[in-house]
């Protein structure tokens, strides 16, 4: 049987801060070789979780892909000492809470939004490949903002309406960092609900007045995440390229839209974003929602 482990790194972009990222890696799935979510949406694409621990105290942020992942973080964070476990969800999509029945012990915080949305898509997630089943559903729950204390470290929960309607981030204040869930993605941002871009750039350019030092998305590159993040100009990235991309299929010009690497080179140029050839696929599926609606 597949060690569905094998390939997790535990990672430390600042201190108290542990990213754990697998995925990424060419010519490997862990789960089938046919099509299924875990490989070829999460695994293929590069995937982290996020703790952070302080004091003996631990928020989880997003429970991974699978029951082993979301078990090899709680090893490591009870191995590093903490007794206190809670968890945060990021929004609904099954490979942020595939691993919430490892944590059925502990607070698990959402928004309403993503609680309503699990219990509309429950079926759905039951019934995917591979299936979540049972889902473990949130216990506390918030509509806008909360704050909480980890530790010594103050964390505030926020909600954005981009990639999903229920999107959450996680915001350190004291450190300037932003744990962004799939609000903000390296290469590009993957467009879930195409018919809400409009908000979704609009949301952006919010973001955007936060005083951000570091990003840490659920989704980029591991080498940027393991040296401390990716910089803010990954908002304008995300921004402009479904900006870009939307005025594009507005214009009937959509079967003339570039490849990705030529469609995004300008923040190439600048380094806000890294370039993984499999994200071309993802490119061609955002032209096509957006041509949809």
């Amino acid at each position: 049987m597949t060690d569905m482990t094998a390939t997790l790194r535990i990672l430390e972009p600042h201190p108290g801060v542990f990213a754990y990222y697998d995925g990424r890696i060419e010519g490997r799935r862990l789960y089938d070789p046919g099509p299924n979510w875990l490989d070829d949406g999460a695994y293929g694409l590069g995937i982290a979780s996020y703790a952070i621990v302080d004091a003996g105290e631990a928020l989880v942020y997003d429970t991974h892909i699978s029951l082993a992942h979301a078990q090899a973080v709680r090893r490591h964070i009870e191995g590093l000492g903490a007794k206190s476990l809670r968890v945060v969800l990021s929004h609904w999509h099954d490979d942020h809470i595939a691993g919430n029945a490892v944590f059925a012990d502990c607070e698990i915080i959402a928004l309403k939004l993503t609680a309503d949305a699990l219990d509309a898509h429950r079926e759905q997630l039951a019934t995917s490949t591979p299936p979540i089943s049972p889902l473990v559903m949130p216990n506390r729950l918030f509509e806008t903002r909360l704050d909480l204390q980890v530790g010594g470290r103050r964390v505030e929960l926020h909600h954005f309406d981009i990639h999903s309607a229920d999107g959450n981030v996680l915001w350190l204040p004291d450190d300037g960092i932003l744990l962004a869930g799939d609000t903000l993605e390296d290469t590009v941002t993957y467009i879930s609900e195409a018919q809400n871009t409009a908000t979704h750039i609009r949301e952006l350019t919010r973001l955007a007045t936060w005083p951000i030092e570091s990003i840490l998305p659920n989704h980029g590159d591991a080498d940027r995440i393991a040296t401390g993040g990716y910089e803010a100009s990954l908002i304008d990235a995300n921004r402009h390229y479904l900006k870009r991309l939307m005025d594009e299929v507005r214009q009937g010009q959509a079967a003339a839209i570039a490849p990705l690497k030529e469609f995004i080179a300008p923040e190439l140029a600048t380094g806000a974003v890294s370039f993984f050839e499999p994200c071309e696929a993802v490119h061609r599926k955002n032209i096509a929602a957006l041509t949809a609606i």
